[in-house]
């Protein structure tokens, strides 16, 4: 992954007195000439040789100069299609005034004569590998420490640039080689002769929500998926929701990472706390609550919730830089399988971009989200605002006021860069609170997916009982077929359980009128 080198200008003040790269109190570095000179004699011995090393090496691998600049040779040659045997790279060597240098044509004649053949040449090549590598972590350690003693050093800062050195490392040397068609073949059907067994449809992360399962088969790994709506629909909501379907889910709980730009811990733990023991948030948040409301609020809220995989930053301003770090950190202990940023347009960019507008700023940060999805290999879910398009635009029941994929607050590289694009619409937020049937449709809310990279695109409905912060499928919203588990019958008239009523045990629906008596 290609990552901004972290604030240029205050490393290049930085000048340490000793290179402590270097400083290994007598020892010497790792390396392994014989087999440098091993590796460049089979080359230039047998024809295809050196398409089995470049896979593995290159030029500064080799630990000797000398050596460096006979594989940079070799190189050449191999690009304009030359053949590589001790006089092409001698005269390659020659035209780059590099020849004597390196030693003369009796170097090169001395490198062919320490080797018989290139039978054993990858595994050569493959320890020559081992000792560059041994040498980088020595010299990026000896950085970090010399950064570490300089007091201008923003710790934060270090942390990153140690983190993304070492995956540099990892990156460039560690290179995944190709695969043929037959070995991918068996391990895809594999995969899917597994997924004919399971009785479930699930590839992925739950959203907890059967018809947006049915269309996304879960969140998947590596996707970056962008969750809009305009301020005040329920986009914190229906992201904690997703949160906790997830971590709660009974046969593929997955832990999740929440980072909140906007609120703190706290409010989204009571918000979580509203919608798991089904009392009103703002009777938790006011803390008047009756004895047996504080016996449900333990019971179904903080008792579920104490063990639940779920891994709260509220740090504000998050950088991505930040933002990374964490996730890596998240995944090697806790092993996350999905993220959650509320929301995108609180993030701030690199110490780079400072110069640059905003929406330049917005599509670093969705492009480097991208990155750590594949990184990492798990779903991304970040909220995002949309712009005020979406109001100018005509009301009424035509659909005018769904928003639009150019909605996007502040870039449009945020719907290329995303895998899944899903906006949240209430009609109630427009005013409208009827359906062209006449029926009341208070706290219906359409889902609409925009963009799909790997699927279709629909609009599902869900109920929102924001009273409690919870999100229910629309065919269970208030209805008797979709009744809550804190609603119980307290008579049967016709004794054979033909008519039934139904009470309340802990909290009212909003959908229920304030006047009416409901007894606990």
């Amino acid at each position: 992954m290609d990552v901004p080198n972290l604030n240029k200008d205050r490393k290049a003040k930085r000048k340490s007195a000793v290179d402590l790269g270097t400083m290994v109190y007598g020892k010497v570095p790792p390396q392994a000439r014989e087999l440098e000179e091993a590796v460049l004699g089979a080359i230039m011995l047998e024809r295809g040789a050196f398409d089995i090393v470049v896979e593995i090496l290159k030029p500064g691998c080799f630990y000797t100069e000398a050596h460096q600049r006979i594989f940079a040779a070799m190189q050449s040659l191999s690009n304009k299609s030359q053949p590589i045997d001790i006089l092409t790279v001698a005269e390659e060597l020659r035209f780059k005034e590099e020849l004597d240098i390196v030693g003369g044509p009796y170097v090169l004649t001395k490198l062919t004569n320490a080797v018989v053949s290139a039978a054993n040449i990858e595994a050569h090549a493959r320890i020559i590998l081992q000792k560059f590598i041994q040498r980088e972590l020595i010299r990026v350690s000896g950085e970090i420490i010399g950064d570490a003693y300089e007091d201008s050093t923003d710790v934060f800062d270090l942390l990153d640039d140690a983190e993304t050195k070492l995956f540099e490392i990892t990156n460039n040397n560690l290179r995944k080689n190709f695969e043929t068609i037959d070995s991918v073949l068996v391990n895809t059907i594999k995969r899917i002769e597994d997924l004919r067994t399971k009785n479930e449809d699930l590839t992925g992360v739950p959203s907890g929500f059967a018809s947006l399962d049915r269309i996304t088969y879960g969140w998947q790994r590596t996707d970056l998926i962008i969750l809009a709506a305009r301020p005040a629909v329920g986009k914190t909501a229906f992201a904690l929701n997703l949160a906790r379907n997830a971590v709660m889910h009974p046969t593929k709980s997955t832990p999740v990472a929440f980072f909140s730009l906007e609120m703190s811990a706290a409010q989204l733990v009571q918000r979580i706390l509203s919608a798991e023991s089904e009392i009103w948030l703002e009777k938790i948040s006011r803390g008047k609550m009756e004895e047996h409301e504080m016996k449900q609020l333990y019971a179904r809220g903080v008792q579920r919730l104490a063990q639940a995989p779920l891994y709260i930053d509220d740090t504000p301003a998050l950088n991505i830089f930040e933002l990374r770090a964490k996730c890596r950190r998240l995944k090697n202990k806790h092993n996350i399988g999905m993220v959650i940023i509320d929301y995108l347009q609180l993030m701030s960019g690199t110490g780079e971009s400072r110069n640059s507008n905003r929406e330049q700023e917005i599509s670093n940060i969705s492009r480097n989200l991208k990155a750590l999805a594949k990184e990492l290999s798990i779903p991304i879910v970040a909220l995002s605002q949309l712009s005020r398009a979406v109001e100018t635009r005509g009301a009424g029941k035509d659909g005018s006021k769904m928003p639009q994929l150019s909605d996007l607050r502040e870039s449009g590289a945020i719907e290329q860069d995303a895998d899944l694009v899903m906006f949240l619409y209430r009609p109630e937020y427009y005013d409208i609170t009827t359906t062209e049937m006449g029926e009341n449709n208070r706290g219906e809310t359409h889902v609409r997916i925009a963009k799909h990279r790997n699927g279709s695109l629909e609009t599902i409905k869900l109920r929102a009982l924001l009273n409690i912060q919870k999100f229910t499928e629309e065919e269970g919203g208030i209805g008797m077929s979709g009744l809550n588990s804190n609603w119980k019958p307290v008579s049967d008239v016709d004794g054979q359980g033909g008519a039934r009523v139904f009470v309340q045990t802990g909290s009212r629906m909003n959908d229920i009128d304030s006047d009416d008596d409901m007894p606990a």
